[in-house]
């Protein structure tokens, strides 16, 4: 999960947070300088047809008509007008995406959106886990201490949502077994799979009475580590990874939102392509499971992206102008105009890196690009983890860096708007 702006940097003071954590909820409106934002919690990123068109409906009546994708498979609604929350509430209790006021915002849950389960998809079911997880959350009263960034991760032995860093993490295993992570602990805790969501949730308290007991308060696990004892289990090796763009091996397809934002008639249009259920994930994009292969082109008439190997694949922003008063750019629009063109312009010794990107086709065939966030302030919001090229708009046009990696920041170039894009594409291939 990409850390948001307040993550703590190793070696850094551990913050005690004074104050409640700002994150917006389906009941707690954000003002935006676009409006109101609403972000309604979707535990394991699973909706039905029914309900991802209620968020679409709800997104044209209320709001902008562009229901967003969030990095924790969540989705956003923006522009809304200021006093609609009490209408906002009904639409979303009505199909079924508001099961608790006193615990929505702390549904925070994401989990592997592959198809099926078994070992050759992997060793769990976490749709179960997830479902399970997201009732005892809202039976518990405790939970609603919890920060509204505090989050799990139930991974079906991929890792693909493993790798995202979560808070608390559940990796299921072969044979019935399951590991525990805390944090960014090395090591992990074994549980029986049986009672992996009741470990999950038993950590979570954990977490909550330790820092009571120290006199602390933090909103992320990784910002007091030292607080609860990791376990003895080293960390399995990845077994793969995000689930890749078009018709996926187990069935089903995946498509990419670009930037998560997709028009209401584009979510119509998933639904006509979906079989029964959609799963957004926390890379921006929406699994549809069952859908045959037939329907892709479709789908990429509507706008969504099916197939990898282009620019595009790694590349994420922040809302920017004109959504965002601190932003100084429109960073969604340049980096769209970034990434779409047909030859990125020629700046041979960029970043010393004389590579570039030809449109779609990587020029470099087989060569991998790092992921690249363009940030239109320094706060950095939804930045990704690791290693990166980090995009900040200064006001006079763009700061290109390569960021992330072991040895912390390695390179930097101002550069104009005109040249951002080429700036970018050589950074990407910094190795």
């Amino acid at each position: 999960m990409p850390p948001e702006p307040d993550a703590v940097a190793p070696g850094a003071a551990v913050p005690d947070r004074a104050r409640s954590d700002a994150c917006p909820g389906a009941l707690r409106l954000h003002t935006a300088d676009d409006g109101a934002l609403a972000r309604v919690r979707l535990p394991g990123g699973l909706l039905t047809e029914r309900q991802a068109l209620a968020l679409a409906e709800a997104a044209e009546a209320l709001g902008d008509g562009r229901p967003e994708v969030t990095s924790r498979g969540n989705v956003q609604l923006r522009g809304l007008a200021s006093d609609c929350g009490g209408e906002l509430a009904e639409r979303l209790r009505a199909a079924g995406l508001l099961p608790s006021d006193t615990h929505e915002r702390v549904r925070n849950i994401v989990a592997s959106p592959g198809p099926g389960a078994g070992p050759a998809e992997g060793a769990a079911d976490v749709r179960a886990w997830a479902r399970a997880l997201d009732a005892a959350l809202c039976a518990s009263p405790w939970a609603t201490g919890l920060s509204g960034k505090f989050l799990f991760a139930l991974d079906d032995g991929r890792g693909d949502v493993a790798a995202l860093d979560a808070d608390v993490t559940l990796i299921a295993g072969p044979h019935g077994t399951a590991l525990l992570r805390l944090g960014r602990a090395a090591t992990a805790r074994p549980v029986p799979a049986g009672r992996a969501v009741a470990a999950a949730l038993d950590a979570a308290r954990e977490f909550l009475d330790a820092q009571r007991a120290a006199g602390l308060r933090a909103w992320h696990l990784r910002e007091l580590p030292e607080l609860l004892p990791p376990g003895p289990v080293p960390l399995p090796s990845p077994a793969g990874g995000r689930p890749p763009l078009g018709a996926l091996p187990g069935g089903g397809l995946h498509v990419g939102l670009r930037f998560g934002a997709a028009a209401a008639g584009q979510w119509r249009a998933l639904v006509a392509a979906a079989e029964g259920e959609l799963r957004l994930t926390p890379w921006r994009g929406v699994v549809l499971p069952g859908a045959p292969a037939g329907r892709l082109p479709a789908l990429a008439a509507a706008g969504f992206r099916t197939a990898a190997g282009t620019a595009w694949d790694g590349a994420s922003a922040c809302t920017g102008l004109p959504g965002c008063a601190k932003s100084r750019s429109d960073v969604r629009a340049d980096a769209a105009r970034a990434l779409d063109m047909p030859r990125a312009l020629d700046m041979p010794r960029v970043l010393d890196s004389p590579q570039v990107l030809d449109g779609d086709r990587v020029l470099d065939e087989g060569a991998a690009l790092l992921p690249v966030h363009w940030s239109g302030c320094e706060r950095r919001c939804g930045h990704p983890a690791g290693r990166r090229v980090d995009v900040l708009a200064t006001g006079e046009g763009y700061r290109v860096a390569v960021t992330g990696g072991p040895q912390g920041r390695d390179t930097a170039v101002e550069v104009t708007n005109e040249l951002m894009a080429a700036a970018v594409a050589a950074a990407r291939r910094t190795t």
